[in-house]
């Protein structure tokens, strides 16, 4: 497969076209931006991170979960082949314990265990800021169909219970996440994008330690170590 131009950068990756029009290839960055690109920085080390560790979830969620993904070949520390897909503009957000926004917009205090998991959408754009947005606007709008939000909220509860007992197994409570789903050329729906501590808040559970992004949202210090460690959790090393 043969890296050609460049497609699309984003705040965290850069995608190329390759020599085949249903492969692409993306490539992991270490920059770190928050609250809809107001802070920047850098996060030394966390492409390689977010690279390793998203590449290693979706393997396992394919096959121990029975969700497809757009993975296909892991070619570099930063570098991966994955299927070309139509991104769904949709921010798909589960819950399992009262964090960050959903504590502020229902008084819920940080750290409560929620009776259920919730399932949220936002719409995926910078220009508005990201709103939240129910089934019925999306459907209104024609971000996706009904079927789409069927299988969508299936695969991502699916992804939701297998996670869960995956980080328990690494004592790891897996507080919320960030996922995102795109259609294939044949139209099928997989999840693409990525599953790292860019995307989900990971709490030690002993420790109730932050290791994730919210480090540098909150300016708590030891980032690069926070992404270290749990690479080293996921992956063993």
């Amino acid at each position: 497969m043969i890296k050609c131009e460049q497609m699309y950068e984003g705040k965290a990756k850069k995608v190329f076209a390759t020599d085949d029009e249903n492969y692409c290839i993306v490539s992991y960055k270490d920059n770190a931006t928050a609250f809809n690109g107001v802070k920047k920085g850098t996060i030394v080390g966390k492409g390689v991170v977010n690279n390793k560790m998203t590449n290693y979830l979706m393997r396992k969620l394919t096959a121990e979960a029975d969700v497809p993904t757009h993975f296909v070949e892991e070619l570099s520390d930063r570098e991966t082949l994955v299927k070309r897909v139509k991104i769904v503009p949709l921010e798909v957000i589960i819950r399992n314990i009262a964090a960050g926004s959903f504590s502020k917009r229902f008084g819920v205090p940080e750290g409560t265990e929620l009776k259920c998991p919730t399932l949220e959408y936002c719409l995926k754009d910078d220009h508005l800021g990201d709103p939240m947005i129910n089934d019925s606007q999306i459907i209104a709008i024609g971000a996706a169909t009904p079927e789409d939000l069927d299988t969508i909220a299936d695969y991502a509860y699916r992804v939701n219970d297998y996670l869960k007992d995956f980080f328990a197994g690494v004592n790891i409570d897996l507080v919320d996440f960030k996922i995102e789903f795109g259609k294939t050329a044949d139209g099928q729906i997989v999840l693409a994008d990525e599953i790292s501590p860019d995307t989900c808040r990971f709490w030690d559970k002993t420790t109730h330690e932050k290791l994730d992004k919210d480090r540098f949202r909150r300016d708590l210090g030891n980032v690069e170590e926070a992404y270290g460690e749990m690479m080293r959790r996921v992956l063993g090393e």
